[in-house]
């Protein structure tokens, strides 16, 4: 099968740019903000939201990175901060790609386990294939595509893209 661009290091960059003002927006009141990326590209796409938060606010922006086991989600999920650090703070869930919903709505369930300020997710593509009630408050851009479709975002260190297979 033939794969194509759909979103070049440009696009991303925008992408990720516009998110992270929709973000600040959203949290402006807040002294103090949980940006939780799940591992792999969620977490380089946290990295690169707190970067630009950092840049245009003067929020307090914690960086925490989620690991999941995306084959198994129903395995134990662990976090890089103590969940004592994100009580009653507001945390934004990101990933790269929100395709079934399934690693999100595990990695939600995660975060339910503590009373938070405010929750919202954050993603850089929906593909609208959800098999859980799980949406996506700030993304990218929202994806039709067919089941048999793959999207892959890469994050290379000077060049990003993502690309329908």
């Amino acid at each position: 099968m033939e794969s194509s661009i759909i979103l070049t290091n440009e696009q991303i960059n925008n992408k990720t740019r516009r998110i992270s003002y929709q973000i600040y927006e959203t949290n402006c009141n807040e002294k103090e903000i949980i940006i939780a990326g799940i591992n792999g590209n969620g977490y380089i796409f946290a990295q690169n939201i707190a970067n630009i938060l950092n840049s245009i606010s003067d929020l307090n922006v914690i960086l925490c990175e989620v690991s999941i086991d995306k084959k198994n989600p129903r395995t134990e999920i662990s976090t890089s901060i103590e969940a004592k650090n994100y009580k009653n703070k507001s945390l934004v869930l990101v990933d790269d790609v929100l395709n079934s919903g399934t690693t999100l709505i595990y990695g939600i369930k995660h975060f339910l386990e503590v009373p938070l300020k405010r929750f919202k997710t954050a993603v850089l593509i929906n593909r609208n294939h959800k098999k859980y009630p799980v949406k996506a408050d700030f993304k990218g851009i929202s994806l039709s595509t067919s089941m048999q479709e793959h999207i892959n975002v890469i994050f290379d260190t000077k060049n990003a893209y993502a690309v329908l297979e």
